[in-house]
């Protein structure tokens, strides 16, 4: 069986703006040259793989079917520009509300359910987030991780190792990663 490089993306200050708790179609704003950063990963032979916590759930915001709509129209219209996700994976759980869970970023869990099933070598993986959190999960994993200003990232900063790489936004840490790969 062939396991392929993925690359791991937060969702919200990665790929939309953070507007606090998105989960209607109607707040989602991409930031700027996200669809053109992920179709240049997918060209490269990535699988591009969403990982989200969606504390909102556990909050009763909204319901995880309110999650699962929004993620089939980011989806839609992703496929609308000739590409396709591999798959979004997300948390429902909060500590405050229901106890800890093992798929919560900084948990690996999300990551580790994605490269079972989607046959992902995560030695040859990266995961691109705006928190400190996301660069955790991805350490955990065994996924090199990059964190970009966009989103909490400009906050977070501060507080990443000094390893870690730090890319304004995400077209930045896909040019770097396209580099590095080929």
């Amino acid at each position: 069986m062939s396991l392929y490089p993925a690359v791991f993306l937060d969702r919200d200050g990665v790929l939309n703006e953070d507007r606090g708790y998105v989960w209607r179609w109607a707040d989602w704003r991409w930031l700027p040259d996200v669809v053109e950063a992920l179709i240049q990963l997918k060209a490269a032979g990535f699988k591009l793989v969403i990982v989200t916590n969606q504390a909102g759930v556990a909050k009763g915001l909204y319901q995880e079917t309110d999650v699962q709509k929004l993620h089939q129209r980011v989806a839609l219209e992703l496929n609308k520009r000739g590409l396709k996700l591999d798959g979004f994976y997300y948390c429902p759980h909060h500590p405050d509300y229901g106890g800890p869970c093992q798929c919560r970023k900084p948990a690996p869990g999300l990551i580790q359910r994605a490269a079972k099933d989607l046959s992902l070598n995560l030695d040859q993986s990266f995961l691109v987030g705006d928190k400190v959190t996301d660069l955790e999960a991805g350490r955990q994993a065994g996924v090199t991780s990059f964190l970009v200003r966009s989103g909490y990232g400009q906050i977070s900063e501060g507080l990443v190792p000094p390893h870690v790489l730090v890319f304004d936004h995400l077209a930045a840490a896909t040019r770097h990663i396209l580099k590095i790969t080929s």
